[in-house]
């Protein structure tokens, strides 16, 4: 990438010149949320200005002003007015800035309205009226540490908590819940792996896969969930991405100091636009600059493509997929800490993609929504002795694919203040897995006989089954709309688990109101039942006998009540408060050790693959603060703080705390727009040290030539914790307006404090004077038992600053 670097920039200087007065372009529609209809003769008015336009009769507008930031007003008689801010326009990519607007009555009488739902700073909807909270684009690409991720910009919001220890992994925790009990939505179409290096059975990673030039918002709900989203017990993220340049061929390049990424966008007809892009990293060469042993590499792809057949008919295809790779190179110096690298982590091979076709038909007083979609995930990991790879050595093979066929379809109607949603949906589902394990070793006494014989787990397996649901809301504003309800109803049922096929199973019930008690001060509360299948790597899992063994296994619930109020002091300004309780059943039990899955947390890998029971409980309780200043006078910011305890049991019934118990989260988030186009972001996060299980010394010490880590010891389960986990970081950004182009340069540091990050510490043996070999006591090379080797725990104290220099060419 290097020599390609100056002839980028040549490209660049050679394309660009300077214009007095540089102009940018907003441009977008309006619609009615509820019905989708577009609205002819929209106000769209930049706020304080007299500079507006109508929206046309296709319910669009599009708007020529000078490069800034600003705020953009919508009205139209009968429905609320919409504010959105911090829309900055550049003289490159257009911004492309759509609004739906809801009814302000029944009557559409706006002026009776007593209250103001309508301001920039409410993140609730009809349905869900509660612990809800939205980003636009322009936040996740200013976010300082989020390197134009989702997944690390969501953790800014209350009750989401990061990777389990340190930094290193981008697992979404909210609330206390697991990291696979969220669910992510785009476009309408589920997408199941949103990470590159995704844990199997999970849904965490090491970095996110989506484009954030593709974004045009995100919306988090934490509880009170959509009743057309199944398998949710911690979150929905619906995220809805924005149409190409209808008008004209453009894109951008971004080149930073770890990924290469590229974006086209523009009109392919008079009816069709798209969105493409690809993006590759080469952070195999950093790692190496850095002399770890470790080299991770990836790829992906992003397209959508929208085509308008009629003023009533819509269809929009979507791709997202990946490839990863993540090997192995000896480093110049061996410390132990890259032994214990080259020992414990396996190689890993993965690629994935979700591709799907979305149709929005109107209809009389609404719209239907039908989407068809497949999506795979192959998983390869290999892991030996040592990183020569020798197939003798080896200790663990898993190849594995998840393959989901899905089809949905959804009826919204809105009729007299009443709103109603219904619908279905069908997959089919199959899942390949051939897993070989070598769990311990062999364990002689001095005379060679079997004291203990060594764990081989190896099988190969193939399911095939059907999963289907079905749903329906409704809600109502009562009260001359000070009173909003909302009630909602779901089941699933699956063809595969022995009791799959009775929805009054997974029948999950759930309701939720908000109350505008004055002009400023809403109260919000709901109550929920909520359920998700296991995972499939559960579900495939066969035992020495060649049996399907977790066939019996139920769908996990929780239980959610939330009770919350918010206060809107100004049109930019929000204050919420939200306490919450979350109780768990039919929780994922191993039988092997009678542990609950959730106090055994994740790694990179898989998650799963053993005899569980679904007999474990769990509980998270807590509560969270949230303010939030919209951009006003250059100055925004985000702060919140959340308390909780999340506690998991597993066949003893003993509630002890999970593996993702931080107790305390933290997070501030300042960002400060200086003159002539430059921009300051600060973030910082705080989160209590999570618990872990110590070592079992003397399991450790026989096993450890084998499996190249420690064995816990589940006497004593997640009873110690690790330090208080916190990081700033820092983001500069400077934009530069030519007439049609424009060049973003940014500065971003994750860690600029140089703040250690505490990790549970590895296991391993003592390596002798010229790191060569272990050391043994009686100076012979070490047993396969490990008898003569010198046990060593190597704290696992990170302290490393992650800058990235990075430009951003628009066209």
């Amino acid at each position: 990438m290097r020599k390609f670097l100056p002839l980028l920039i040549t490209l660049i200087i050679a394309t660009l010149y300077v214009s007095a007065q540089s102009t940018g372009v907003i441009r977008g529609s309006v619609k009615d949320k509820n019905t989708q209809v577009t609205i002819i003769g929209a106000t769209v008015v930049i706020e304080g200005t007299t500079q507006g336009v109508s929206t046309d009769l296709d319910g669009n507008y599009k708007l020529t002003v000078p490069v800034g930031t600003y705020r953009l007003k919508v009205s139209f008689l009968g429905y609320t007015a919409l504010i959105k801010e911090n829309i900055v326009v550049t003289s490159g990519n257009a911004q492309i800035i759509n609004f739906e607007l809801e009814p302000s009555s029944s009557e559409l009488k706006a002026v009776d309205i007593t209250f103001e739902k309508g301001r920039s700073a409410v993140a609730t909807d009809m349905v869900t009226p509660l612990s809800v909270q939205q980003l636009t684009t322009e936040e996740i690409k200013s976010n300082p540490g989020g390197n134009y991720d989702v997944s690390r910009v969501i953790q800014t919001l209350p009750g989401v908590g990061g990777a389990s220890s340190a930094a290193s992994r981008n697992d979404i925790l909210i609330r206390g819940g697991a990291p696979n009990e969220n669910v992510y939505y785009l476009d309408g179409i589920e997408i199941p792996v949103l990470n590159h290096f995704q844990t199997q059975g999970s849904s965490g990673g090491a970095t996110g896969i989506l484009n954030v030039s593709f974004i045009e918002d995100v919306k988090l709900s934490s509880s009170a969930f959509d009743a057309r989203y199944d398998n949710a017990l911690a979150s929905t993220f619906i995220i809805k991405q924005r149409e190409g340049d209808p008008e004209k061929l453009a894109g951008n390049i971004r080149l930073s100091g770890t990924e290469f990424a590229t974006t086209l966008e523009g009109p392919a007809g008079k009816k069709t636009n798209y969105l493409a892009s690809f993006r590759r990293s080469y952070l195999q060469y950093l790692f190496q600059a850095l002399d770890l042993p470790i080299r991770p590499n990836f790829w992906d792809f992003q397209y959508k493509v929208t085509h308008r057949f009629n003023d009533k008919t819509t269809l929009t295809a979507i791709g997202l997929g990946a490839i990863d790779e993540f090997y192995f190179a000896a480093p110049k110096e061996s410390t132990p800490e890259n032994i214990y690298f080259l020992r414990s982590l396996p190689y890993i091979n993965q690629w994935n993609y979700t591709t799907g076709f979305a149709v929005k038909r109107l209809i009389k007083d609404g719209f239907m929504n039908f989407t068809l979609s497949r999506n795979m995930f192959n998983n390869e990991l290999d892991k030996f002795t040592d990183e020569n790879k020798v197939e003798e050595n080896r200790t663990y093979k898993l190849r594995s694919q998840e393959i989901e066929n899905k089809f949905r379809w959804d009826i919204n109607k809105f009729k007299s203040g009443w709103k109603f949603t219904a619908g279905v949906m069908a997959q089919y589902v199959k899942y390949n897995v051939s897993l070989y394990s070598k769990a311990t070793n062999t364990l002689y006494d001095s005379l060679g006989i079997i004291l203990l014989p060594g764990t081989i787990v190896d099988f190969s397996n193939s399911v095939e089954f059907f999963k289907y649901g079905a749903f329906a809301t409704v809600s109502k504003n009562v009260l001359e709309e000070k009173l909003l309800l909302s009630l909602g109803v779901r089941t699933d049922m699956n063809s595969f688990l022995t009791n799959g096929n009775n929805p009054l199973n997974t029948l999950s019930p759930r309701f939720s109101l908000a109350y505008h008690l004055t002009p400023k001060v809403d109260l919000t509360a709901s109550v929920g039942s909520y359920y998700k299948i296991p995972t499939y790597t559960t579900i495939g899992y066969r035992d020495a006998n060649n049996d399907l063994v977790n066939k019996s296994m139920k769908y996990i619930q929780s239980t959610h009540y939330v009770l919350g109020t918010q206060y809107l002091p100004n049109e930019s300004m929000r204050f919420t408060v939200e306490g919450f309780f979350k109780k768990y059943n039919n929780y994922p039990v191993s039988a092997e050790d009678g542990i609950s899955l959730a106090n055994l947390g994740s790694d990179f890998g898989s998650v799963g693959s053993e005899r569980i029971n679904s007999i474990g409980k769990g509980e998270c309780i807590g509560f969270e603060v949230f303010v939030q200043q919209k951009l006003i006078k250059k100055v925004f910011y985000v702060v919140s703080y959340t308390y909780f305890r999340s506690r998991f049991s597993g066949t003893d019934g003993k509630l002890i705390a999970s593996s993702w118990d931080n107790n305390h989260l933290v997070s501030a988030t300042l960002g400060y727009k200086f003159g002539k186009n430059w921009q300051l972001g600060l973030k910082y996060r705080l989160a209590g040290g999570v618990p872990y299980t110590p070592f079992d010394m003397a399991a450790s010490q026989r096993n450890y030539m084998l499996l190249g880590t420690g064995v816990l010891d589940y006497t004593k389960l997640n009873s110690v914790r690790l330090r208080t986990f916190s990081q700033l970081d820092l983001r500069i950004d400077k934009k530069i307006n030519f007439k049609h182009t424009s060049l973003d340069l940014f500065l971003d540091i994750q860690n600029i404090l140089l703040t250690k990050q505490q990790s549970a510490p590895y296991y391993t043996f003592k390596r002798n004077a010229d790191n060569t070999a272990f050391e043994t006591t009686d100076g012979s090379p070490v047993k396969n038992d490990g008898s003569n080797a010198v046990p060593k725990l190597l704290e696992n104290d990170d302290l490393s600053v992650t800058p990235s220099i990075g430009v951003i060419f628009e066209f």
